[in-house]
This record gives C-alpha cells, sequence and structure tokens, in this order.
C-alpha cells in the first residue's frame, strides 16, 4: 500500500486483491481513464474479510495502517475490482473520491459513484453500466507488442490455431470427457488443414489434461503451454499470431479477450456451460462474435469486441473530469 504523502489530488488509483482476473479488469480500465495510475495491491484482516464490502466496526483498519493513512489524501479516482476491494473504494468513496467499482459488489451500489458489472449478471441499476464480457487491455497496439515478443511465431504454419484451455467451475463441467471431444475435432481439422498448434493451459487446467495435451501433441507444430514449467507465459503472443482461437466454455475473461483480437473464435460445447457463463456465450453467438467450435473451423468475419475504451468514455462522460 503507497503512503498516503504518494497520493496528488489529480491520482487515479487501481485496486484490487491480487487475483489476475480482478488485477488485469482495474488495471485495464485505470490505463484507459489516466495516463499514470497508481497500482494498490490490498491485503485484508478478518473480520473485514468475511464481510467485504459491508462496512463492519473499524473498518477503516481493514487494510493496514498505510491504508487508514492514506484515506485523509485519497485519490481523485478509485478503482477497484472484486469484493474486497470494493471495500477500499466504498471507503475511499466517503472521503472524497469519485469511485469506480468494477463487478457487482452484492450490496447497495449507492456506495459508489459507477458500478462496472458485465451484462450476463442480470444486475441493473441508475449507477451501474453493463459490459460484455470482462474488461481487458486488448488492442490493435497491445497485440502489436505481444508480436514482437515472439517473431518465431511468424515462422510456425499457418493456420495458426490457439487452444486455451481453463478447468472445471461449478457452472461449466469442462472434465477429460469435454477435454476428449474438443481435442477430437481438432484433430480432424489439423488432419485436414496442417499447420500449428499452440494450446496453453491456466490455472484451473487439470494436470491430466496437460498432460493427455502434451503427448497427443507432442510432434505438431507449434507449443504447448501450462506454467512455469514450460518456460515464459506465451498468452499474449499467441492471441497476437492466432489466425483462429478455440476456447473452452468455462471462463468470461478468457473468452472475452479472445474475441477483443480479429481471430475468429470458436468455443467448445458452449452447451456445457450453465448459470451465467452460458448467458454470455450465448449473447457472444447472437452477436456473431463467436461460433461453437466443429471439425471444421471454417473462418468468418468478425469485428473485435474491445470494451474497455467503450466503458471508459462512459466513465468520463458520467463523472466528468473528476482528475482536472
Amino acid at each position: 500500500m503507497a503512503a498516503p504523502s504518494s497520493a496528488p489530488s489529480s491520482a487515479c488509483w487501481f485496486l484490487h486483491d491480487g487475483l489476475a482476473g480482478h488485477r488485469r479488469q482495474a488495471a485495464a480500465l485505470a490505463a484507459a481513464l489516466h495516463p499514470q495510475p497508481v497500482e494498490q495491491v490490498l491485503e485484508i484482516a478478518a473480520p473485514w474479510a468475511w464481510a467485504a464490502p459491508r462496512r463492519l466496526p473499524g473498518a477503516r483498519r481493514a487494510f493496514g495502517p498505510e491504508f487508514a493513512a492514506a484515506l485523509a489524501t485519497p485519490p481523485a479516482l478509485a478503482i477497484g475490482c472484486g469484493r474486497r476491494a470494493a471495500l477500499a473504494t466504498r471507503l475511499l468513496h466517503t472521503r472524497g473520491s469519485r469511485a469506480v467499482q468494477i463487478l457487482h459488489p452484492r450490496t447497495d451500489t449507492r456506495g459508489w459513484d459507477l458500478v462496472i458489472v458485465p451484462e450476463h449478471d442480470g444486475r441493473p441499476g441508475a449507477n451501474v453500466i453493463n459490459v460484455c464480457g470482462s474488461l481487458n487491455p486488448i488492442d490493435a497496439a497491445w497485440l502489436s507488442a505481444a508480436r514482437l515478443q515472439r517473431p518465431d511465431f511468424a515462422a510456425l504454419p499457418g493456420p495458426r490455431t490457439v487452444v486455451l484451455l481453463g478447468g472445471p467451475t461449478a457452472a461449466v463441467r469442462f472434465d477429460a470427457e469435454a477435454f476428449a471431444s474438443l481435442a477430437g475435432r481438432l484433430d480432424a481439422v489439423f488432419a485436414a488443414d496442417g499447420g500449428s498448434l499452440l494450446v496453453l493451459g491456466s490455472r484451473r487446467t487439470d494436470p491430466a489434461i496437460a498432460a493427455e495435451a502434451r503427448r497427443r501433441w507432442a510432434r505438431t507444430p507449434g507449443l504447448r503451454w501450462f506454467d512455469a514449467g514450460d518456460g515464459d507465459n506465451p498468452y499474449a503472443s499467441a492471441l497476437a499470431w492466432a489466425d483462429r482461437i478455440v476456447c473452452s466454455p468455462d471462463s468470461a475473461n478468457m473468452v472475452s479477450e479472445a474475441c477483443a483480437t480479429p481471430a475468429p473464435v470458436f468455443v467448445a460445447e458452449p452447451e456445457r456451460a450453465g448459470g451465467r457463463i452460458a448467458v454470455l456465450l450465448a449473447s457472444l453467438r447472437q452477436r456473431g462474435r463467436i461460433r461453437a467450435q466443429d471439425d471444421r473451423l471454417a473462418p468468418f468475419d468478425v469485428q473485435p469486441l474491445r470494451e474497455t475504451p467503450r466503458i471508459a468514455a462512459l466513465v468520463r462522460d458520467r463523472l466528468g473530469s473528476p482528475l482536472a
């Protein structure tokens, strides 16, 4: 937590609890709104961690003494993502910061100036702005920089098929059976088209699935990446060089970032998804941005889904010029 003297009145802070998905969304919006946003990684103590964003007695002490002192000189704009960050942005709001909270705080939204909520959550409100999918930093400049990080990907045979694998969630049963179905269709495509295969896992990917992917495609051009043992994470460069992308159906962040590229996106068995992710996938299919994975992966025209600049413009319109 930064010392209070480091926060001039025109500052913008983005706050999160360290989770990668929360950090990515808060950082993306902050960068779109301010030239030099300041990152604040929050550590929250019990009992406030259990109740956040509700304000229990003594909540100003929830994030430690530096944050409590910083409340005396709050930033002009505070952007948080996630339930625990929502307590911090709520506290800063009471001290004069304009507060923007990403993801619904699951309490009355009047504790913040604006709340950015995925439209698939189905939570309207007077100060709520709906976003399709999730916020991310991906635009043409981001993709160009990512290509420069891995120029060797240019030499891979085309088409370059990027496969993004998540893992099981409460709403999606992505298991060994689901992977076998996805992989069988990929094998059919590769037999017909050739090319290369860049398969990337996430922290939720079952190690058994990772092992099977490595075995199954050991001689296929491309790469397989599942953890740091496979080297530096090539995720950004893989998105940037992709001719087409196949996603498992379990992650709103993953499919949103795939859809921010100019590549056609195919989702493996979207019917496996339930709950809010099913609503998102249905919306993306209706927009023509994704299709269900088949054994052809025929190209189709797409418009990259880039919600961050749209949401940033709406925030500016609603808040005026909080950084002036």
